[in-house]
């Protein structure tokens, strides 16, 4: 099963790559370093695939944001504490929340919409968007290609003590969703 990941991710890296940095994809970067770390993909056109990933689907939320209004209100009403916190940030403190908001655990969805719904410009928005995308696929993608050896020789070690990856798993987890419900209180 390993062995069949790892190929699929060799043979379709770039594509899974542009996908998963639609939807919020930090692990998928990592992976991407360490493959290019390998040898099996490249450093510039990963950080190229991954940052029009994330500027593709910032530029939807957006759009929809700016567009579906009634629908967004509907959608998302369960996250209306985060979309008042996001209307506060981009008054505050304007294009550097939407710079940022990919840098922000819980926000990079709603950021985009909430500036698409503030009618905030579009061409601005665009611009800022972009270049974030790109530095965010940078910072993450390019320390992983660098430090490939020291991660691989991590997960290695991980491999053969599981019961530490599962014990860092339940406590991220726990310490997630105790974030997530002081968030909604």
């Amino acid at each position: 099963m390993e062995a069949t990941l790892i190929e699929w991710l060799k043979e379709y890296g770039y594509i899974v790559l542009f996908v998963w940095s639609m939807m919020e994809g930090e692990t998928g970067l990592i992976m991407a370093g360490l493959l290019c770390h390998t040898g099996d993909m490249n450093v510039p056109l990963s950080i190229l695939v991954a940052g029009t990933g994330s500027f593709v689907m910032d530029q939807v939320w957006f759009y929809i944001g700016k567009n579906n209004k009634a629908y967004v209100h509907k959608k998302f009403s369960a996250h209306r504490r985060k979309f008042a916190k996001s209307r506060l940030l981009l008054r505050k403190y304007g294009a550097w929340v939407i710079f940022l908001q990919r840098f922000i655990y819980g926000m990079r969805t709603i950021v985009p919409v909430v500036v698409g719904m503030s009618g905030y410009d579009k061409f601005k928005f665009g611009v800022v968007n972009v270049i974030s995308g790109f530095i965010w696929a940078s910072v993450t993608i390019i320390p992983a290609y660098i430090f490939g050896d020291k991660i691989l020789a991590g997960l290695n070690w991980l491999k053969h003590h599981w019961y530490f990856g599962v014990m860092f798993g339940i406590t991220t987890i726990g310490i997630l969703y105790y974030i997530s419900i002081k968030e909604d209180k």
